[in-house]
């Protein structure tokens, strides 16, 4: 898998030593994330999840599932030392890292990534899941267990209702109720796709439970235990 991408980035991958130079690089490539429905045919979808055994790791672990029936095709894990500080907002510069790495030891390219984190759902529009859109030009969605930002209004108790995410007057993503009776997850915008489209995507990938069976899958690995229900 190629992720040789222009970034603006240099060195290894090149991650940016300052919370400061990480922030003005979210500013700068904010702008490549492209908001088109550019998914195409999907036979492969991943979950991407990163643990921290000892907090001073990060473990990344991407799980391969067919689509549309779920199954699981390949998965791949990466273990590196997590140099950047945690900065909320940041996140992405202390498990992209991590993620890159899982991804290129993947037998096959997955036509479509889910994230656990965020989207353009951040205050500077460019989340995990944008950052990892950008750096590797797949179509990402954001699949967030917390809200980061923004406000929305009340949401039905009914499987697959969602409202707008607002920050201001700008709609950043969607609160869905997954499953009704609990609490619901937050869906952003990652790189190529619509929000639209993100949430009949989320919902495709949802069963039973919570979060989204790639989501589920990914956590397993990452965190080397059982599929959380949550």
């Amino acid at each position: 898998m190629a992720h040789e991408h222009s970034t603006g980035l240099a060195g290894d991958v090149g991650w940016p030593p300052t919370p400061a130079q990480a922030i003005a690089l979210q500013r700068q490539l904010a702008g490549r994330v492209r908001q088109v429905d550019d998914v195409g045919t999907v036979r492969a979808v991943a979950g991407v999840d990163v643990g921290f055994p000892g907090g001073r790791l990060a473990r990344a672990a991407v799980a391969v599932l067919s689509f549309p029936d779920l199954r699981p095709l390949a998965q791949a894990m990466a273990q590196r030392p997590v140099d950047f500080p945690y900065v909320p907002g940041l996140l992405s510069f202390r498990e992209l890292p991590a993620v890159l790495e899982a991804l290129a030891r993947l037998p096959v390219r997955p036509d479509l990534l889910l994230v656990d984190g965020q989207g353009r759902a951040h205050p500077r529009r460019f989340g995990i899941a944008c950052h990892l859109g950008v750096l590797t030009d797949l179509p990402c969605i954001g699949v967030a267990k917390t809200r980061l930002i923004g406000t929305h209004d009340p949401l039905p108790d009914r499987r697959g209702a969602w409202v707008a995410l607002r920050d201001g007057d700008e709609v950043v993503g969607a609160v869905l109720r997954s499953r009704a009776g609990v609490k619901p997850i937050y869906v952003s915008v990652g790189h190529r796709v619509t929000l639209e489209r993100a949430v009949d995507w989320v919902m495709a990938c949802t069963g039973r439970f919570r979060l989204p069976q790639t989501t589920r899958v990914a956590h397993a690995l990452a965190s080397q235990g059982a599929p959380t229900d949550g």
